[in-house]
């Protein structure tokens, strides 16, 4: 099996994952743990113009966090974020939160998102 196979593969069971992902994020009992590393982040697609949520891992404190998309070849939802960025919605802990994300990437291809929340 190539590499690509197996990244297809791996993109197409993405959304299977998502899902119960993005539950325990928002639910009572393992919100708080889920959430110390995950975050449910809401854009408007660049392209399709809809609402998309998703699950991201983050890293960060306060006002600012870094999302990095990790295979970023084999995803697409960073890239609504290129060049000057775009507004976004990050849920945090249970709160909800207006922000910016900028997409930037390095050198060696990796992709991180770049995020500054608005204070509330």
């Amino acid at each position: 099996m190539t590499l690509n196979t197996y990244v297809r593969r791996i993109m197409r069971a993405a959304p299977l994952l998502n899902v119960p992902v993005t539950a325990l994020a928002n639910s009572r009992a393992f919100g708080r743990i889920v959430g110390r590393n995950v975050a449910i982040i809401t854009y408007t697609g660049r392209r399709s113009g809809r609402t998309i949520s998703t699950p991201v891992s983050y890293r960060g404190r306060g006002d600012e966090l870094q999302v990095a998309a990790n295979m970023p070849e084999a995803k697409s939802w960073w890239r609504n974020f290129v060049g000057d960025g775009a507004p976004l919605s990050v849920r945090l802990n249970g709160i909800e939160r207006s922000g910016h994300a900028v997409a930037q990437r390095d050198p060696s291809g990796r992709v991180t998102v770049h995020v500054r929340l608005q204070t509330p």
